[in-house]
């Protein structure tokens, strides 16, 4: 057997720069050499050195921003359209269909009490005018009415908003894409927090206003009819914003303490609903209302029959008591959303 002509290979000469040393310059470029074979000499054992010419392999600089930054009002616009945004137009926070949707059959389900007024109005009786007409009662029933309202309208809306406000920020990161911009954790909070609460505040305020207003134009009320009420809706809008913010600052502070939607969801419904439960069943068993200013429902509600001079239906429990209630409440929340907001990391977590 032959044995297989010995090819030599030529020797590559090193260069000075070949050798590096912790002095020489970090320049990002690099040499390689290959010693590959691909053709027929395979069979031959013959192998090739190639020589690559020095190439570069990559290149990292960092610039200064020289440009003008944004003022600070449109920074926070831009978080806030794009949550409030997004529950109407494209382009803006992703809110899932269901959401949309339950969302919709509120506000159509608010509006009833206009469709049952106007009906009351052509047909002429007053006996269904004054079940659903505009009066001191029915105002506040609007905003603060346990049934349907405060048990299935509003604060599963406001559970389906506060999921993942921030909970998602912190478990995949995105707090990273807000404070990697000149945007500060209070302004971070406090957009999270209004787009939330102008949501709620359309719902509840603005089906208020239409069910007001459609009974002047449509029944045709004079002045004196409305100097004589609009304190009254001036009451009841008062208390829809306590409303919204009571129910932002509960959820947002759910949201924060959690990694996921489905925790501040539930947990919201739960402290609304089984704070005002417990209380019920200790006031039936024992005619106790105290234990009522643990529940944020019943404090916001006993809070808004003083305002509107409705008479109370929390025994001898004191208003006063109630404001205080909703005061410690929403001054808790907010704590707890500001110190959860400042551990935010710029990255995941």
């Amino acid at each position: 057997m032959s044995e297989s002509p010995e090819t030599p290979f030529e020797p590559v000469e090193s260069k000075e720069n070949d050798t590096f040393s912790t002095e020489t310059p970090v320049t990002g470029k690099s040499k390689m050499t290959a010693a590959w074979s691909s053709d027929e000499g395979e069979s031959e054992g013959v192998a090739a050195v190639a020589s690559l010419p020095q190439g570069q392999v990559f290149e990292q600089n960092y610039q200064p921003w020289n440009g003008t930054l944004n003022p600070r009002w449109m920074r926070n616009w831009a978080i806030l359209r794009h949550h409030v945004l997004g529950i109407f137009r494209k382009g803006h926070r992703p809110w899932g269909i269901p959401t949309r949707l339950f969302i919709f059959f509120v506000i159509l389900a608010s509006c009833t009490d206009i469709a049952l007024a106007l009906l009351a109005s052509l047909v002429g009786s007053t006996e269904l005018y004054d079940m659903f007409g505009v009066n001191r009662n029915n105002l506040y029933g609007h905003v603060l009415g346990f049934w349907p309202r405060n048990i299935l309208y509003f604060p599963v809306v406001a559970a389906l908003l506060v999921g993942g406000m921030i909970s998602e920020d912190r478990a995949h990161g995105t707090s990273a894409l807000y404070f990697s911009r000149p945007i500060s954790r209070f302004d971070y909070a406090s957009m999270k927090f209004l787009s939330i609460a102008i949501i709620l505040f359309l719902i509840i305020d603005g089906t208020l206003a239409l069910y007001y207003f459609s009974e002047v134009l449509v029944m045709g009320r004079g002045w004196s009819w409305i100097i004589d009420t609009f304190p009254m809706f001036l009451g009841a809008f008062l208390c829809g914003i306590l409303l919204s913010f009571t129910y932002t600052s509960i959820g947002l502070a759910l949201s924060s303490i959690s990694r996921g939607r489905f925790f501040p969801a539930i947990g919201l419904i739960a402290i609304l609903m089984g704070t005002k439960t417990m209380a019920a069943i200790i006031n039936g068993l024992f005619d106790k209302s105290t234990l009522y200013v643990i529940s944020p429902y019943d404090s916001v509600a006993h809070v808004c029959q003083a305002i509107m001079g409705i008479d109370s239906s929390y025994g001898e429990l004191s208003w006063t008591w109630s404001l205080a209630s909703v005061i410690i409440i929403n001054g808790i929340a907010l704590y707890l959303l500001a110190t959860r907001v400042s551990t935010l990391e710029v990255t995941r977590e």
